[in-house]
């Protein structure tokens, strides 16, 4: 038996307001679900952040409609949990219930499992921090079911874990119900495997199926896993997707007629505009010269952008340790707010929303915040 584990589609993005970032996100998403078709999957697994907001287009919600509508005309089944992205902080009904309700896909993120055929399927939509102590008792009662069900028992949680990214985690592996074969992870971007010696099978996260707002602007793969469960081991296998290519190159100041050059041959051997970066490390050079030396790549790319850096320290910094900067902007927060809780709440949860222009989900964290704030104070 196969099936497809896919994750972070974030359908309905539209990265630098470019209607062909948005195609590409679509684009991404179709060729696994017609990969999936093409290699008869039995089953396909969606791992939350299905959009890329709460309130998605009609192009977005039509997108996934048709893509499930696909998978019931070649006999697969389907299931899905939420990541934050789904979740609307005004309480509002996700509109991925609807694909539930009219039995396209199966929603299985309230911690209830469902069986197909011979195989255990629970998961939990994102698990917020605060929410972190009241999910316990539900991994305890999940993996007393696990532990019963003969064939193979697959997790589905959205959620970072500390070993994988601890600046972008609420659990640590040693929190998840331990006997289950397959562990399919949402939430972090890049494609991870491992096998923690206490978990029953592969802790496995896909990453996202195209590079999103948050991830800035790189040379990667991007893919989805097809698991095979035909024996008693989950063995996932990667499938890489044909993305529109990304890269990020840094420059001297003094070589900059000779890498201009060099990005413009780069440029000529691929066969779809790339989106890219430049950054130009050193100050003795006009602004206004860089800006006619960078004219000859725009109209050969979709995106392009260029910042001038000191030196190649900064530039190491900035752009190559992203984790050591929200680590910094934390300590920034607890300095400034004299409360390590406030200034989680800031970073890690205010702040994303914000940056991504979600105002209404903001503000109504703001207010569920202050509401239990008035409650811990009485």
């Amino acid at each position: 038996m196969l099936f497809s584990h896919i994750s972070d589609t974030h359908l309905g993005l539209q990265q630098y307001g470019l209607d062909e970032r948005e195609q590409d996100v679509y684009n991404s998403f179709n060729q696994a679900i017609d990969i999936s078709i093409k290699d008869h999957v039995d089953f396909v697994i969606f791992a939350g952040d299905i959009f890329h907001t709460p309130n998605p287009s009609g192009t977005a919600i039509l997108q996934m409609a048709n893509a499930l509508k696909r998978l019931k005309e070649n006999s697969i089944e389907s299931f899905f949990i939420l990541g934050e992205h789904d979740i609307s902080r005004m309480r509002a009904t996700p509109v991925s219930y609807v694909y539930h309700n009219l039995e396209f896909s199966k929603y299985v993120g309230r911690g209830e499992p469902v069986y197909h055929k011979d195989v255990m399927i629970a998961g939990l939509d994102k698990i917020r921090k605060n929410e972190i102590s009241s999910s316990e008792e539900k991994f305890r009662e999940l993996d007393t079911l696990a532990k019963q069900h003969n064939g193979h028992k697959i997790l589905v949680l959205h959620q970072g874990i500390t070993e994988v990214n601890q600046f972008a985690a609420e659990l640590n592996s040693s929190d998840l119900p331990k006997n289950f074969t397959y562990y399919a992870m949402g939430h972090l971007h890049d494609k991870y495997v491992k096998q923690f010696e206490q978990l029953g099978g592969p802790l496995v996260y896909p990453g996202s199926t195209e590079m999103t707002t948050s991830e800035g602007i790189k040379e990667t793969e991007k893919g989805f896993f097809e698991v095979d469960i035909s024996s008693q081991e989950a063995k996932p296998n990667w499938i890489k997707l044909y993305t529109r290519p990304q890269f990020s190159t840094k420059i001297e100041a003094e070589d900059l007629d000779t890498s201009i050059s060099e990005v413009l041959e780069k440029i000529s051997s691929l066969d779809k505009k790339p989106v890219i970066e430049i950054k130009i490390i050193g100050k003795d050079i006009e602004r206004d010269v860089i800006q006619t030396k960078i004219s000859q790549i725009i109209p050969k790319t979709l995106h392009c952008s260029w910042k001038m850096l000191q030196s190649e320290d900064t530039s190491s910094v900035l752009l190559n340790r992203p984790a050591r900067i929200n680590d910094e902007l934390l300590k920034l927060a607890i300095n400034a707010l004299k409360s390590e809780k406030l200034a989680n709440f800031a970073v890690k949860e205010l702040y994303p929303l914000l940056s991504s222009n979600q105002l209404d989900q903001a503000t109504q964290l703001v207010i569920e915040n202050f509401e239990q704030f008035k409650r811990d104070k009485k």
